[in-house]
């Protein structure tokens, strides 16, 4: 996997707040691996479009899937798209509505949709399901050919791009501080609940381990 930073494009380099932008590999690449959400855009027939979807990362490329029957999936292939990822850490209560902001940690990649050829997507779904919930696959029946074929995935190399965070208490106008005014953060995080069977699961099935165990990132 390479070492050292992302490139640092006209396209990556951050005007406000530059202080905020990392291009460190291993920091852009704990940001993708805390989440499989993302969302990707791109242009067609010019206009412009934005697909939630997941997506994973192995080494340095990241992948994501959708329907082989979307008319916007088949219309991106070899052409550039633009990922963002992005995690919503807290409001930031300033003392003045101005210097309100959030914390996060987001990722922004750009590059170029490449369809995974057949004789390698089986794998990399393979790869997405254990990616996605680590344990799962061996307990899932396999899939089928005509599954395989409703699903295409894509790779970009994670290559061109940048991270920007955002952390810590609000960032106020010195003549503010001695205001009379709470300020300060309030911290949100993503939290897993109990595991909810279905109703239509044969009769006494235990929650398995990888399921009971199982945690965000």
């Amino acid at each position: 996997m390479p070492a050292g930073n992302l490139k640092k494009t006209p396209k990556t380099t951050l005007v406000r707040n530059p202080a905020r932008a990392d291009y460190d590999r291993d920091v852009v690449n704990q940001i993708i691996d805390a989440t499989p959400l993302c969302h990707v855009s791109y242009i067609i027939d010019g206009r412009p479009y934005v697909t939630p979807t997941l997506q994973w990362r192995e080494a340095d490329t990241i992948y994501w899937h959708g329907s082989s029957a979307s008319r916007f999936l088949r219309q991106i292939v070899d052409k550039e798209v633009c990922m963002a990822i992005t995690h919503f850490d807290g409001f930031v209560l300033a003392r003045s509505a101005f210097h309100h902001s959030i914390n996060y940690r987001s990722v922004m990649l750009f590059g170029e949709a490449t369809k995974i050829p057949d004789s390698e997507k089986n794998a990399l779904l393979d790869s997405f399901v254990e990616n996605l919930i680590p344990g799962r696959l061996e307990n899932l029946r396999q899939m089928t050919d005509q599954e395989a074929k409703a699903t295409t995935v894509f790779s970009m190399p994670i290559d061109e791009g940048s991270a920007k965070v955002r952390s810590g208490p609000p960032v106020d106008d010195d003549e503010d501080y001695s205001l009379p005014i709470w300020a300060g953060v309030l911290p949100l995080s993503q939290v897993l609940h109990a595991p909810e069977p279905d109703p239509k699961n044969v009769g006494g099935l235990e929650v398995p381990a990888h399921v009971r165990d199982f945690k965000i990132g």
